[in-house]
């Protein structure tokens, strides 16, 4: 997701929100750091024996691999909890105020439920139980309960760009994009309790370390990612991204835990980073607007949507490089989504066609374009697999 620059946030109509994009993907197109831009970029040296012994965040679950912090994401490996949920695609539509929800076996839309202005993302909460609308212009949270697809009470709460949730379970975190803050609430109530100001432009997008101790978030609107200490609350890092004109989206950690991947769709690549140590990353190009990052049910690759190009790169973790390149059928704009439970499927919303694509993860063979309302992004599907979530479209451990 993410370019919500002012225009894209405040005009109603398809055309304009195009031009929008279209002229901040030709703003990104500056020269920078050519050193960044390797074909392959080396993954980063291992972390300090220090931080590998480190002990977890208190109150997190342990990992059950500490090799792979996927373990819990094996394909149908649903918990008790959320093991009868009906298998649906939820699809916030930012410039219709609605959610489509897609049945996965027939490709259909079976419903489409009114939710505030701009929804962003549905997000899984931390145990399991409720799915939350990000309403962003609308200052609001719509909850969805999964057993019945039913709306509850829309919860008060500013500038919900994104939604995220502590490895403990202890804090909801509200990416307030527009406030510059990290907002850390009661993942229940939403209440505030503690309100953490930024100095970057654009807070967007995040992932935990394997310990959970820390969190690094990306900033779109002024090129550079945080470092937050999860427990303190407090910002312990910050650097510039070194491309002019960077635009980092999504963040994911390699199943070893040693490796961020932050999308830059301006760079056209994902930036390759060493979290603990917080030190320059590089660049591994990918295709025109990388945006979304997703792993496969077997931690073995990396899905990336480049939603400039209609494509989705395919990343081995194993060598750090590119495997291959798939295309969606006719072309369109991938953007946010999530893997099937069985691990079959790829899901992600067409930004920018009104369209929902599904594409077989074996082959890359495009299985359907579903037609949906305008501006779909952050979609959720849902039940997955994993223990716990720690927000945005689905990170589950």
């Amino acid at each position: 997701m993410a370019d919500r620059t002012s225009a894209l946030r405040r005009t109603p109509g398809k055309a304009a929100l195009l031009a929008a994009v279209g002229a901040l993907l030709a703003a990104g197109c500056g020269k920078g750091d050519t050193a960044a831009r390797t074909p392959h970029s080396p993954r980063p040296a291992s972390p300090s024996p220090a931080a590998a012994a480190r002990p977890g965040l208190p109150g997190m679950p342990p990992l059950l691999d500490p090799h792979d912090i996927y373990a819990a994401d094996r394909p149908g490996k649903l918990v008790p909890q959320v093991k009868d949920y009906p298998s649906m695609v939820y699809v916030p539509n930012t410039i219709s105020n609605t959610v489509s929800v897609i049945d996965p076996r027939t490709y259909k839309v079976v419903r489409t439920v009114p939710v505030g202005v701009q929804p962003q993302h549905v997000v899984p909460s931390w145990d399991m139980k409720t799915l939350w609308v990000n309403n962003d212009r609308g200052n609001s949270l719509t909850p969805i309960d999964p057993r019945t697809g039913k709306t509850g009470k829309t919860v008060s709460v500013h500038d919900p760009y994104n939604l995220y949730f502590t490895p403990d379970g202890k804090y909801a975190i509200v990416m307030a994009s527009m406030d510059k803050q990290l907002v850390f609430r009661d993942p229940h109530t939403m209440e505030v309790r503690k309100t953490v100001p930024v100095t970057c432009a654009g807070v967007n997008h995040a992932d935990f370390s394997a310990d959970g101790r820390y969190f690094i978030v990306s900033c779109e609107f002024s090129g550079e990612l945080l470092k937050v200490d999860t427990a303190k609350m407090t910002v312990t890092g910050q650097q510039k991204l070194p491309q002019h004109g960077a635009m980092p989206q999504d963040v994911k950690l390699s199943p070893d835990g040693k490796t961020w991947y932050i999308a830059d769709m301006t760079s056209d690549g994902v930036w390759v980073l060493d979290g603990d140590r917080f030190t320059r990353p590089k660049l591994l190009r990918t295709g025109k607007g990388a945006h979304g990052l997703y792993v496969s049910r077997d931690s073995k690759q990396m899905y990336i949507s480049n939603r400039g190009e209609g494509t989705i790169s395919l990343l081995d973790f194993a060598t750090g490089r590119l495997t291959g390149k798939w295309h969606i059928r006719g072309g369109g704009s991938p953007d946010m989504g999530g893997v099937s439970a069985d691990g079959k499927v790829l899901w992600l919303s067409g930004r920018y066609n009104s369209e929902v694509y599904a594409l077989d993860t074996r082959t890359g063979k495009t299985l359907a374009k579903i037609p949906v309302g305008n501006g779909p992004h952050g979609l959720a599907v849902y039940p997955q697999p994993g223990r716990y979530s720690l927000g945005h479209t689905g990170i589950f451990r």
